[in-house]
């Protein structure tokens, strides 16, 4: 498989909003459709055992030097 047929991602991690108290997430519907519209799509959510932080993962094809070059 030659290397321009691979595809490459990019990632990214977003901690949700939080309330007042830090301790319980609110809704992130706005900052999905935020990134969805820039072309992530949510792939994953991370948490931390006892901490209870957690992560939203969204990907997207990454850009690179052949895609800018095709027409």
């Amino acid at each position: 498989m030659s290397r321009a047929a691979i595809r490459r991602w990019e990632y990214r991690t977003v901690r949700p909003p939080r309330d007042e108290t830090k301790k319980e997430a609110q809704n992130p519907q706005d900052t999905l459709n935020e990134y969805g519209d820039d072309g992530w799509e949510l792939v994953e959510t991370i948490e931390y055992t006892g901490g209870g932080t957690k992560y939203l993962v969204f990907k997207r094809p990454a850009e690179t030097a052949d895609d800018t070059d095709e027409e």
